[in-house]
């Protein structure tokens, strides 16, 4: 229960039984306890409850419990408030509502909420600011007894058994007081277009004038009044800048106004004017004619605007979905990508794998079926634990793949030509190192060969370079080929360099190299050339050519299968060729007749070397495959199959019943029984 301030009715009137008192006009003794237990004041609200509904037009329609609230003792009394509206009227008789500006109590179903606002404040600066001066001195029974202002919004109110809200303490609202809220609403009032501010009196107060709104009004039909008083000021709809008026002036001013615009001013007709040029106007204005039109068109651009309207915001919404659904789907496409990055990986990586095991596997079953065949033959001399070839050490040194070899054997001096065009030279019998590394070539060195003290390299860069073995200088360059210079073999004072679709020969003369002929009739490169003591071989696509080495004319051709030859080999009563297609072919050295194709090999067979002994002959044979294989040229079968490197073996040579292998992983293995 508030007033223009704020209100605390149960402190001075005794209560809710004070409240019931007022309700129903009875006085009641200011010297009434409040109650002091949850039974006295539930009984005297039960009894205020059936007075109110008895009242001619009540409606109880805000009812809740009371709660009664524990001791809250204060010091202060000073009371806050919530300021309400300036605009409110008096709520319609029968539809009460809570007030925001009597005991602000939010909310009455919880005991946290019970206590928001529950207090009062007595500021002068929260005074009401809408004019109100009664007709009649309303009764003091509807009037706070704090600051003698008439009710706003009345409420019927519990407290605290220890102190009232003058003291701070917690106010709950029972009930609004509507029988009080009809009574104040009866009261007349003055008109607030017929008051004024009082000259001399305190700011906020107010006065009858007497030249305005002569009305007398009930306080809860004021707002019905003003808002169609006579003296209401208004403007000018022609022209802001008229002058103020009154409500009952506006027709007559309207009557004599210049500044009434066409109706079709927004069309863009210019006409300003009074009342009779207006109505002149609108005969003859172009746009009274289209008006119906014009009309139509604005109803339809209306709409127009509102489908646009939504339109739009039908596009904020889908972009917005679409931003969201870019971002899922740019986040799946990143989860796909590494998903699809590991699974190549691992695919890649199981496909190594599994070739890996497939070429083991392949050499085990060689092995399996080689062991067998010897075991069936009874030829088990040739597995004595002395023969059994293995790796005694490793040269590391180049940085790329080893392509050719050579041994000087009268020094025990290895030499080793490479993708980075340098030849090392390797102590193969006391310290095991590089003894000196010689530079010289601009291309790869792909063939070594040495004749009496003089080591001759062939390299990409289509020369031939002669060194010094002694003091391991270059001593001279030839220009040898138009092409990569892939082979060289020396015989009689003679060098043979093989390289595309030709061979020349050399005569050695000291350090130089003069031209004596080249051979011809060649289909591919010269990848296999090998010189005997009286005859040439060189192998080329599927063809070995043998040529008679003091005329150097061809005296036979062997046809092989398998592509190109990468390899030869030229044992007492054979002659050995590798192929591209991982074959060992095998011709009787006399009759020139094949017989026997060595398989076993996965990968190209890149080169061949021989070791004989007075007992037996074996051929080593070297693969893209990794792998070196020992074949037994008694019976043509591998005797063991030699597994080191970590690349492609694609050099042999032999010296003192050693064996080095050089290797795309820039390698040269040290093979020993």
């Amino acid at each position: 229960m508030s007033s223009g301030k704020t209100s605390c009715y149960n402190r001075y009137s005794g209560g809710a039984a004070v409240a019931a008192a007022a309700t129903a006009n009875i006085p009641s003794s200011p010297s009434t306890p409040p109650a002091d237990s949850t039974s006295e004041v539930r009984d005297t609200t039960e009894a205020l409850i059936e007075v109110f509904t008895e009242y001619p037009g009540y409606t109880c329609s805000n009812l809740y419990t009371y709660k009664q609230h524990r001791r809250t003792p204060s010091s202060s009394s000073t009371l806050t408030y919530s300021p309400r509206d300036d605009d409110d009227g008096m709520p319609p008789i029968g539809t009460p509502r809570r007030s925001d500006s009597a005991i602000s109590v939010r909310s009455l179903h919880s005991e946290s909420n019970m206590s928001l606002r529950s207090t009062f404040s007595l500021h002068e600066e929260e005074e009401d600011t809408e004019p109100q001066v009664f007709a009649e001195q309303p009764s003091v029974k509807l009037c706070c007894q704090l600051c003698c202002n008439v009710f706003k919004d009345p409420v019927i109110t519990t407290c605290g058994v220890n102190k009232c809200p003058v003291d701070a303490a917690k106010l709950t609202v029972v009930v609004n007081n509507i029988a009080v809220a009809e009574q104040i609403g009866e009261l007349f009032i003055h008109c607030k277009y017929g008051c004024r501010a009082t000259v001399a009196g305190k700011p906020g107060a107010y006065e009858v004038d007497p030249l305005g709104c002569p009305f007398t009004i009930k306080l809860s039909t004021r707002k019905e009044h003003e808002a169609s008083c006579d003296y209401r000021p208004v403007r000018c709809p022609n022209n802001p800048s008229c002058p103020p008026l009154l409500t009952m002036n506006l027709e007559a001013h309207l009557k004599e106004c210049e500044h009434i615009k066409c109706p079709h001013s927004k069309y863009g007709c210019t006409f300003i004017g009074n009342q009779d040029t207006y109505e002149t106007h609108l005969e003859v204005c172009k746009f009274e004619g289209l008006k119906e039109f014009l009309q139509q068109t604005d109803d339809r651009f209306h709409e127009m605007q509102l489908t646009l309207a939504q339109k739009d915001q039908d596009i904020a919404f889908l972009r917005s979905m679409l931003g969201k659904l870019s971002e899922k789907l740019d986040q799946l496409e990143k989860n796909l990508e590494l998903k699809f990055d590991v699974l190549d990986e691992n695919q890649s990586k199981l496909s190594e794998d599994l070739m890996e095991f497939r070429r083991d596997a392949s050499m085990l079953n060689d092995e399996l079926s080689h062991i067998n065949a010897r075991l069936n033959m009874g030829i088990l001399g040739s597995y004595d634990p002395q023969q059994i070839f293995k790796c005694k050490g490793t040269f590391v040194g180049h940085q790329g793949p080893v392509w050719c070899l050579c041994v000087y054997s009268t020094g025990d001096l290895l030499f080793s030509g490479s993708s980075d065009k340098t030849i090392k030279v390797w102590d193969t019998c006391t310290t095991y190192k590089c003894q000196k590394t010689l530079e010289g070539h601009d291309g790869i060195v792909l063939a070594l060969c040495i004749q009496g003290n003089k080591l001759y390299s062939g390299s990409a860069d289509c020369t031939i370079i002669v060194w010094d073995i002694q003091t391991l200088q270059k001593v001279n360059t030839i220009r040898a080929h138009d092409n990569p210079v892939c082979t060289l073999v020396s015989s009689h004072n003679m060098l043979f360099s093989g390289s595309l679709k030709a061979i020349k020969v050399w005569d050695i003369v000291g350090t130089e190299l003069k031209l004596k002929k080249e051979l011809t009739g060649l289909n591919h490169w010269v990848r296999a050339l090998v010189a005997s003591q009286n005859h040439l071989y060189s192998g080329s696509y599927q063809t070995i050519k043998i040529w008679d080495i003091r005329s150097l004319e061809c005296v036979h051709v062997l046809q092989t299968s398998g592509g190109s030859v990468y390899s030869i080999a030229v044992t007492n009563h054979h002659i050995v060729c590798g192929t591209y297609e991982n074959l060992i072919h095998v011709w009787d050295i006399e009759s020139k007749e094949q017989v026997r194709t060595l398989t076993g090999h996965v990968g190209t067979v890149y080169a061949l070397a021989v070791i004989s002994t007075p007992d037996q002959t074996k051929v080593f044979s070297a693969s893209y495959d990794r792998s070196l294989r020992v074949w037994s040229m008694d019976n043509m079968i591998c005797t063991q199959t030699l597994l080191r490197h970590q690349g492609s073996v694609t050099a042999l040579a032999v010296s003192r019943g050693r064996l080095f292998s050089g290797a795309v992983d820039s390698t040269v293995k040290v093979w020993t029984c």
